[in-house]
């Protein structure tokens, strides 16, 4: 599936959806691929597949993902085309029970994180007048959960991160988009169970939509897409 872009840093990947944009990326977008997580040994094998390396960042540190930058563009050999933020935490329980730093600590992944991914993307973006940066959203972007306010809170702010971002770089050539994840990932923990077909979202059919996002027209951007298995409710 061709794209307009080349490079690529796939920011909080793991073995499930990280893994899959990864590879459907470098096999199906021709990009090259760099990988970074805060455990990067765990990406070894994935890496050594893309030809590549893994960079350990923690996003919650500003200083380290301006690192990652450094070290991702020095190995790509120029600032990244696509950008994916993938990372989140969460902190469960009843709102009067939570504790405050363990809150902050979840919204700073989340929220600050992603601001901080943003920043450093647009900054290597806006000299070429080119570029995407995606965010991984969840069904707690749009809905708060019952004993899930931080995940939520940090889910609306990426949300209205993106779409900020993308009324006012869209102009600029560069193309942000926020994507609703609204169910369940197939995995090897979670397969799901024969007699429903197809209720979990399979990782790797969310990377394709993820590479079509990257394939739309400037005239006809997305700016965000919903994915959702037919199991969920609206």
């Amino acid at each position: 599936m061709q794209t307009p872009y080349q490079t690529a840093l796939i920011v909080g990947t793991g073995g499930g959806l990280g893994a899959s944009l990864a590879r459907a990326f470098h096999r199906d977008g021709g990009m090259r691929v760099v990988v970074s997580a805060r455990q990067p040994e765990r990406l070894a094998t994935l890496a050594a597949e893309l030809g590549s390396t893994a960079i350990g960042c923690d996003v919650a540190d500003a200083p380290a993902v301006a690192r990652l930058f450094q070290q991702a563009s020095a190995q790509l050999g120029v600032a990244p085309d696509v950008v994916v933020f993938n990372p989140s935490a969460r902190v469960r329980g009843p709102i009067a029970t939570l504790e405050a730093a363990a809150v902050a600590r979840a919204v700073n992944t989340t929220a600050m994180g992603g601001f901080y991914v943003a920043q450093c993307a647009v900054q290597g973006m806006l000299a070429s007048g080119r570029g995407a940066i995606l965010f991984t959203g969840a069904s707690a972007s749009v809905k708060g959960y019952a004993e899930s306010a931080p995940f939520a809170m940090g889910k609306f702010a990426i949300r209205g991160l993106a779409q900020s971002m993308a009324r006012e770089l869209a102009p600029k050539g560069i193309h942000v988009g926020h994507i609703v994840i609204d169910g369940a990932i197939r995995s090897a923990a979670n397969p799901g169970v024969p007699n429903a077909p197809d209720a979990l979202l399979d990782p790797d059919a969310i990377a394709a939509s993820y590479l079509q996002l990257l394939t739309q027209h400037r005239s006809a951007w997305s700016w965000e897409i919903e994915l959702r298995p037919w199991v969920e409710r609206f």
